[in-house]
């Protein structure tokens, strides 16, 4: 059960939903209804550019961020579309500002609904093939669903810096990768948080486990954990990927 003492923070998605809306200059807003919290929330949309389309690819921000950030999010969602990928960059639920990762922890299912949705707005269009990418704090979220949905209907998974905690706040478990029978990339940059970096072996380990040929893990020179001024390969990474499934 979700802990309702620890709801998302509204308002606030809704100021940043009113400071963005306006400015999207490629793909188009949609407001997606998350049936649970009886609320819509925004996503963008755009489509790919190419002659046939491969498929679609969900992406989900890091903490505190919304589905247009510049930084990571906007490079893959204005870019993916010329490999062929639609994109569906989704609000994820945020907290305050002074929120830590477990505050984070404890608002992990107002997501569950949301990846139901974008997945049900991508399948009325009918796309098939559908992957889902989550960043940061939106990994635990998403990692989470995936566990409790084995069966979901999602080709792969991309996972951009995974691990991430706030410091004194390590992970209460292990990221169940090797129970992910779908290919799985984890991506990080060179100079990611130490979680990130340390437990790469672990999450290596699980992923073999799991025996998927195509999972990966890999790493983007002098990126950062937001790939600040990295976007770009970042996204040449995420796409070849993408190639090989």
């Amino acid at each position: 059960m979700l802990n309702m003492s620890h709801a998302s923070n509204l308002q606030k998605e809704r100021r940043m939903q009113q400071e963005i809306v306006d400015y999207i200059i490629e793909g188009s807003a949609v407001m997606l209804h998350d049936p649970v919290a009886r609320h819509d929330f925004l996503s963008i949309f755009t489509e790919a550019t190419t002659d046939t389309a491969r498929g679609a690819v969900i992406i989900m921000h890091g903490r505190g961020y919304h589905p247009d950030w510049p930084e990571l999010v906007y490079p893959l969602r204005t870019g993916l579309p010329d490999y062929g990928w639609h994109t569906l960059s989704i609000q994820m639920p945020v907290l305050d500002n002074s929120a830590s990762f477990y505050d984070y922890l404890d608002i992990r299912e107002e997501s569950y609904p949301r990846i139901e949705a974008a997945i049900h707005f991508l399948q009325q269009k009918k796309i098939k093939h559908i992957v889902l990418l989550a960043h940061s704090c939106s990994v635990h979220m998403a990692v989470a669903w995936l566990d409790r949905h084995p069966q979901a209907r999602i080709h792969a998974f991309i996972g951009v810096g995974m691990g991430s905690t706030d410091y004194g706040q390590p992970m209460l478990k292990a990221f169940p990768l090797e129970k992910i029978n779908i290919p799985v990339l984890d991506i990080r940059g060179e100079h990611d948080y130490p979680a990130v970096i340390r437990n790469a072996p672990r999450r290596l380990k699980n992923m073999r486990q799991a025996g998927h040929p195509k999972s990966a893990q890999q790493i983007v020179d002098d990126a950062d954990h937001y790939f600040t001024q990295q976007g770009d390969a970042l996204l040449s990474h995420v796409a070849n990927w993408l190639k090989t499934l």
